[in-house]
């Protein structure tokens, strides 16, 4: 009954043991405070991370007491850093336009004149309908814009413009990007070996891990894979909170969070945004997230509310303050109705031909009510409040951030290859699938053309079966495209995350397909090989075997680098089968390679095609030593030598040898390995360099 005949709405949040109406850095709930009732909170990062440890706040029986003022931060002499955990971030007057598409147009303005604040210890949501630019300043606080937007304004960490280092901030998109053939279990784990310290017991990693993922309500599913595209695994609003469990790992000092609350039920969403809360209160950790839609229990962990329309600011401030901006502009919120329900409704112009409710007589049109309610934000009364806080923000000051302790190269480096050999081991279009094809192309090759012989006809017998092996077992290795997409998402959002570079990625890449490239070639290449009666002799097949191989894993790393330019699956087969068709038509086989046009068939396009290389130390393999019966038609009781084969009427380059042709095609999927690890630097580079402000990963 005491709730009835409160003046303030019900869905007003009111103070309560379990959680104040205070909202100050470094508060928070008992439990928070004291890291009590959760599981797995035993472990603390503090005994790593040293600057994690906080000072607890006492309280009596329940009762909430005000924070005691923070400790002046530990200052080293004769340096300028600051051991102080705390992160004040402030942007002002950010304003983001997309340039004309393709199609040209004006630029379209996503953002205009955005200013706000986050502090340490809070919960910043920001709110508005679906195309407001929810994503859009997130994406732009965390520097993660994309090519052909342009962004103005201001945008400090602790007052300076600050470099985003490892293990200080932690980005949880709205994409749930992870390794479909991984466990939850996996999927933290190996995150964890990346992560955290190397210095740390793998133990206490493990352990970490561990409470990390029942902190998010999955330790039932700690076994099931994450599922994808060919298996089923665990639910969406699961995978949600994984994605949150791997940023998390670390306890960064700055998170944002897009969508976190996406797919999951009302009380998961209470209970992932409740633990971020505790978190962010008891590690003194800022937290901007971008939410769609909350409930009503949702709602009351917010500290502060970015409502945005149209790339407008609707309201900045207090969430416990939003109801009554909305009241003294004529909007009150109904009772027994979600405040963010009533919010969002009211500023809603996707449907403007429904009129919303006004205390005053008339009704008004989201359009009205937008305007009505960004002119009276602009009012000293609360955009004051915000300028002021941001002067204040940006006077307090706080430690740089600095790269913490990451595990060494080597250490990432065994991860990683260890992590893409098991990823590949389970992933059946990986590599087992070809596998399949290439036998069954193994047995159509050396049933249609079984031993082959010694007469005249069989060198063109020979030819033809080099080349068509050369072509096709090549060309088939765009069939594990889609998985290795896949792979080179997770990629990017772990780089993107400072979790390891480019190079450990590509040298683990290396490493953990070459031995499933062997197995797929070798088996398939000995059927092949023996049934067609090619050339005797254990040290002519190892050529061929290894020949094969290398020219799979040179098309492995040229389909890397459309990987990473077109990165849908679907164009990058187009695309990858385009390039080896233009490449096989210059391998000297189709056409020879004097009767080639010179400008542009020849000269470069013959000598940058790898069956060029490919093919001609398959001939060198074959024919050197052998001796074959002329043309009998021509010219009876004379032997043709492989020597004359090669160069007559082949005309194959003989100023080197066979295993000459093995390190060209060996030093082409180097360079092709090199390319991929330039374009994505070259990438990395131009979007930082495109920011005015140059924030950057720093690795």
């Amino acid at each position: 009954m005491a709730a009835s005949s409160s003046p303030l709405p019900r869905w007003a949040p009111t103070p309560s043991p379990s959680r104040p109406l205070w909202r100050r850095w470094g508060g928070g709930t008992p439990d928070a405070r004291n890291g009590a009732g959760e599981a797995g909170a035993g472990w603390s990062l503090g005994r790593t991370f040293p600057w994690q440890r906080r000072p607890a706040v006492a309280g009596f029986d329940s009762v909430e007491v005000a924070p005691t003022k923070a400790p002046a931060p530990e200052q080293r002499v004769g340096t300028d850093v600051v051991d102080d955990p705390r992160v004040f971030l402030t942007w002002e007057d950010v304003c983001v336009t997309v340039a004309a598409g393709a199609y040209g147009g004006e630029p379209v303005s996503i953002l205009r004149g955005i200013s706000g604040h986050a502090g340490p210890g809070e919960v910043l949501a920001i709110m508005g309908p679906s195309g407001c630019g929810k994503t859009t300043l997130l994406d732009s606080l965390a520097g993660r814009l994309g090519p052909g937007v342009t962004e103005t304004g201001l945008i400090l960490i602790n007052g300076r413009r600050e470099k985003l280092a490892f293990g200080t901030s932690a980005y949880v998109t709205q994409d749930n990007v992870l390794m479909s053939t991984m466990s939850v279990r996996e999927a933290v784990y190996y995150s964890a070996q990346l992560q955290l310290p190397g210095t740390m017991p793998a133990a206490e990693k493990r352990a970490h891990a561990d409470g990390v993922i029942r902190e998010m309500g999955l330790g039932d599913a700690m076994d099931t894979r994450i599922g994808g595209r060919m298996t089923k695994g665990i639910s969406g609003g699961q995978r949600k909170r994984l994605t949150i469990c791997v940023e998390m790992l670390t306890r960064p000092r700055l998170l944002f969070l897009d969508e976190p609350t996406s797919g999951l039920d009302s009380a998961a969403s209470y209970h992932v945004m409740s633990h971020i809360a505790r978190v962010a209160a008891r590690e003194g950790m800022t937290v901007v997230a971008a939410v769609h839609q909350p409930s009503g229990d949702v709602f009351d962990l917010f500290h502060s509310l970015c409502l945005l329309s149209q790339g407008r600011t609707v309201f900045f401030g207090a969430a416990s303050e939003a109801n009554q901006f909305f009241t003294q502009s004529c909007f009150p919120c109904p009772q027994l109705r979600n405040p963010s329900d009533h919010f969002l409704r009211t500023i809603n112009k996707d449907f403007d031909e429904e009129i919303v409710e006004s205390s005053k007589a008339r009704r008004k049109t989201a359009a009205e009510a937008i305007d009505i309610l960004t002119d009276a934000y602009q009012s000293p009364a609360y955009s004051e409040k915000t300028t002021n806080r941001i002067a204040e923000m940006k006077q307090i000051g706080g430690a740089p951030f600095r790269k913490r302790e990451q595990a060494s190269f080597s250490a990432k480096l065994f991860v990683l290859t260890r992590r893409s050999f098991i990823n590949m081991h389970r992933d059946i279009g990986y590599y087992w699938m070809r596998l399949g094809i290439y036998l069954g192309i193994g047995i159509c090759l050396g049933t249609i053309f079984y031993q082959v012989g010694h007469s005249y006809s069989s060198i063109q017998a020979r030819c033809e079966v080099i080349m068509y092996t050369t072509a096709l077992l090549t060309f088939m290795a765009i069939g594990g495209f889609p998985s290795f997409v896949e792979e080179v998402k997770v990629f990017r959002r772990e780089r993107l995350s400072g979790h390891y570079g480019v190079a450990e990625f590509v040298i683990s890449n290396t490493l953990s397909a070459t031995p499933y490239l062997a197995v797929i070639t070798l088996i398939p290449g000995a059927m092949l090989y023996y049934l067609t009666g090619l050339t005797k002799g254990a040290d002519h097949f190892v050529y061929f075997v290894i020949n094969l191989c290398m020219c799979t894993l040179l098309v492995e790393s040229m389909m890397m680098i459309i990987a990473v330019i077109v990165p849908d699956f679907l164009m990058g087969i187009i695309v990858g089968a385009g390039v080896q068709g233009v490449m096989m038509l210059n391998g000297g086989f189709f056409r020879l390679p004097n009767e080639l046009p010179k400008p542009v068939w020849k000269y470069p396009c013959y000598y940058i095609s790898f069956h060029k290389y490919a093919v001609q130390g398959f001939y060198k393999n074959e024919f050197i030593g052998q001796s074959f019966p002329s043309d009998q038609l021509i010219e009876k009781n004379v032997t043709i030598s492989g020597i004359q084969v090669l160069q007559e009427k082949l005309q194959v380059e003989m100023g080197y040898s066979k295993w000459v042709n093995i390190a060209i095609l060996c030093g082409m999927m180097v360079v092709y390995r090199m390319m991929f690890f330039a374009i994505v630097k070259i990438a990395e580079e131009v979007r930082t360099k495109r920011r005015g402000m140059k924030w950057k990963w720093c690795k």
